[in-house]
């Protein structure tokens, strides 16, 4: 894969890519900067793995999986709108109970996809900790990266939750004070789980 520098000050990295000619993985100038050489090389091998295992393929089967739910709740709430504003007759209403429910259930799919895009995503930020510690034998230099990087994981140009499942840490704050919420719709698992599960490949 090619590599790319991100030149930014914070800790963070990615790859991208859905085939051979596309490979490439990309690391901020922090990263470079303040890890040492065995926690660059734990990096590299995570971001690997992700390309290994075809995780931005998979990224973008589950963000089109989304947008076909939101765009037929978006299409369910037209149609009602419509039935509403067309003449008020039984077979109106009838239709327009028919639409509501439609739009009920596929917000409810909508809403339970996101879940899954998410937690898919999760799952995939554990195999690629696992994958690295397997490729470098050096899982302690994988844990070491993610104390460093989660304490200054921001890129300010990310401004998509989209883009920022790619990276080894999410590099967006999060807005919400809820941490049962937080867990739900994050992107990435808890840092300190993370290291809990490299630490027992020591």
């Amino acid at each position: 894969p090619k590599l790319y520098i991100i030149e930014d000050d914070s800790l963070n990295a990615f790859a991208s890519g859905i085939n051979q000619s596309s490979y490439s993985i990309s690391l901020s100038r922090g990263i470079i900067n303040k890890l040492d050489d065995d926690e660059l090389e734990a990096v590299i091998a995570h971001e690997l793995t992700h390309i290994r295992n075809r995780d931005v393929r998979l990224l973008i089967v589950s963000i089109i999986f989304v947008g076909i739910f939101a765009f037929l709740a978006e299409l369910a709430f037209r149609s009602l709108r419509f039935a509403g504003s067309g003449r008020k007759s039984r077979d109106s209403k009838g239709s327009g109970a028919i639409i509501l429910v439609a739009i009920v259930v596929t917000a409810i799919a909508y809403f339970l996809s996101i879940l899954l895009r998410f937690g898919i995503s999760r799952k995939r930020e554990y195999l690629a900790d696992a994958g690295s510690a397997e490729m470098t034998k050096k899982p302690y230099a994988l844990a070491n990266a993610l104390r460093k990087i989660s304490n200054d994981p921001l890129i300010e140009a990310v401004e998509s939750r989209d883009v920022a499942q790619l990276f080894i840490d999410n590099p967006k704050p999060s807005t919400h004070k809820s941490a049962s919420w937080d867990n739900m719709f994050a992107t990435h698992p808890p840092v300190e789980k993370r290291i809990e599960l490299l630490e027992q490949f020591v």
